[in-house]
């Protein structure tokens, strides 16, 4: 009989894809056959001639998966859906009856599975598949991942909990995720002090990484959907800063931080060649990340022949204005893909030194 455990979070952004790569890598330390299942996936991404959730692909190919993916992305939330479900085309029961199949498969074959939830505990629900629902159906114990904070995490919890015990499904753990690392030993104290009284175990989670926080340079290319031009070693590099070049070139220049993504108009002919010339230097190379260059005027055909020589790493969007994109930019939450190696490294690295496995597994 398999071991299993659900993934559910108190919100979107709070670590549950971490969570689960690192249960999946300690997993694979301790049993022979490991699986992971994304019951409904609302982030469509193409893999293997066909359409998958984007977490499901991830542990497919980090952990050599790939032979599994119909089972482990068994239902997939394409635009439109919603009005189909609620017009009747598509029925609920039948999307819940593809989601237990799949895991019952994955049962037959696995020691130990990941389920990993969408979103916050009702996501799902206008389909008739929320993750409270799906946890029970599946009868998977419960870890939640919270944010790490103390009154807000505790109301946003317990908010949660209602609906996992309207369906009778059983929260084991509480795990506060992104802690920031001076405040640590006070979180955990007074989450475990809150949730005590309804038998319910808190285990911090990571503390907060920039690393992890922040995307790579394909990552915003792809959330941008616009082209990337950059070798693979500069594709993966981490970008911490996003900067408007809008001042004068020097001061644009003084202003850089390190890993800094810069974006400017394609009229600023100036500071392209200064950012293209300093990109050479190695006090630069390592605050330059790239640049994203925005404006429908053309790029000077001289300018463009030195950004191109230059080889630094560039996106050209006609489309959007400079304001449009740095505040996308600065929204932006940056999820790990399967192009992330340097991330994926640090989870696991994170996880063996850091992640009572021992201590989760045996909640299940």
């Amino acid at each position: 009989m398999a071991k299993k455990i659900f993934i559910a979070a108190t919100g979107q952004n709070c670590g549950k894809t971490t969570i689960s790569l690192s249960l999946m890598h300690m997993a694979r330390k301790k049993y022979n056959k490991i699986g992971f299942i994304k019951p409904f996936g609302p982030k469509v991404a193409r893999y293997m001639d066909r359409d998958v959730d984007m977490d499901a692909k991830l542990m497919a190919k980090v952990f050599d998966l790939a032979d599994k993916i119909d089972l482990m992305s068994p239902v997939v939330l394409r635009t439109g859906d919603t009005r189909r479900i609620l017009d009747g085309y598509i029925r609920a029961d039948s999307l819940m009856e593809r989601i237990q199949l799949a895991c019952i498969e994955l049962e037959k074959e696995c020691d130990f599975i990941v389920i990993e939830g969408a979103g916050h505990s009702g996501v799902g629900a206008v389909a008739g598949i929320s993750n409270a629902k799906i946890a029970k159906l599946l009868d998977a114990p419960v870890l939640m991942v919270s944010a790490a904070g103390i009154g807000s995490t505790i109301d946003d919890v317990n908010l949660n909990l209602s609906l996992y015990r309207e369906e009778g499904a059983q929260v084991k753990l509480v795990m506060p995720n992104k802690i920031k690392k001076p405040k640590r030993e006070d979180v955990l104290h007074y989450l475990k002090k809150a949730f005590q009284p309804q038998n319910i175990s808190v285990l911090g989670g990571f503390n907060y990484s920039p690393i992890l926080a922040h995307p790579t340079m394909l990552n915003i290319s792809n959330m941008l959907d616009i082209p990337l031009q950059a070798d693979s070693l500069q594709s993966t590099r981490i970008v911490h800063h996003t900067q408007l070049g809008a001042a004068s070139t020097q001061r644009v220049v003084d202003l850089l931080q390190p890993s800094s993504l810069i974006v400017l108009t394609s009229s600023r002919d100036e500071l392209l060649v200064m950012l293209s010339t300093l990109y050479h230097m190695p006090e630069y190379h390592e605050k330059i990340a790239g640049l994203v260059i925005t404006g429908v005027a053309p790029v000077s055909n001289i300018t463009q022949q030195i950004l191109e020589d230059s080889k630094i790493p560039f996106m050209r969007c006609e489309e959007r204005t400079t304001a449009e994109i740095f505040t996308t930019l600065e929204n932006y939450v940056s999820k790990i893909t399967a192009e992330d190696e340097e991330k994926i490294n640090l989870v696991q690295s994170l996880a063996e030194s850091s992640l009572d496995f021992e201590m989760i597994d045996g909640l299940l």
